[in-house]
């Protein structure tokens, strides 16, 4: 099934061998050295590319925010239009670009987010994308609401992936995780607005129609005007 155009497509990216090691030396050399240590990042990569490798190849989830010194998480109740979202624990996403936009959106200046993370699986199990969607408040959308941010790299052990769901004669994988035991934090990269390659593609949608853009998204239909 063709999503709507609305939907991002990760920039493609291929680890040859060198990238790969470097990434994994900075991770192991990084993680070992104390409790949830800053990331140095000074590889001549995007940070993007670091972060989605880590999480595509190691058991590690990611969650974006905008405070650098949480140094355990705990579950809390959530607030969210789906019933996986809406439950008291922590989430997490199974993607680092996904992550990222939690981390550089300053939420005290929005009323409110959009925003998803998916695969799609075709009738033979076949996975497509990552396909993305990222919104905020159209009021804000003018005033550049972005911060630096932190992105925490978390143990998976302890999180489940949320249930794949119908799309036509696809499934859709969403990329988001939780956990309902507390989680400390392995490491943790501090990221930019500028180190987000979908800032000039964030939208921006009407607070008061939310339910209509979440019914676009899980059923395919038009982003409302």
């Amino acid at each position: 099934m063709i999503l709507p155009d609305y939907w991002l497509t990760r920039p493609s990216v291929n680890f040859d061998e060198t990238t790969q090691t470097a990434f994994d030396e900075l991770l192991n050399t990084t993680i070992n050295a104390s409790e949830c240590p800053t990331i140095e990042f000074t590889l001549p990569y995007p940070k993007w590319q670091f972060l989605c490798y880590l999480v595509d190849h190691h058991s590690i989830a990611m969650h974006g925010s905008g405070d650098p010194n949480i140094a355990l998480f705990e579950p809390r109740q959530s607030n969210d239009l789906n019933e996986f979202g809406n439950q008291k624990a922590i989430y997490a996403a199974s993607d680092g670009l996904w992550a990222m936009f939690f981390a550089i959106v300053d939420r005290e200046r929005v009323g409110s987010i959009t925003n998803g993370c998916i695969r799609l699986a075709d009738e033979s199990g076949t996975l497509h994308g990552p396909y993305y969607i990222f919104s905020i408040s159209q009021s804000a959308l003018p005033t550049q609401p972005w911060r630096t941010g932190t992105v925490y790299l978390l143990p998976r052990s302890t999180f489940i992936t949320q249930s794949p769901m119908a799309f036509g004669s696809s499934q859709v994988h969403i990329a988001q995780l939780a956990s309902f035991v507390p989680v400390q934090p392995l490491a943790k990269v501090t990221v930019t607005p500028d180190d987000f390659p979908f800032l000039a593609q964030i939208r921006g949608h009407d607070d008061s129609r939310l339910q209509e853009y979440a019914t676009a998204l899980q059923t395919g239909g038009a982003w409302p005007d």
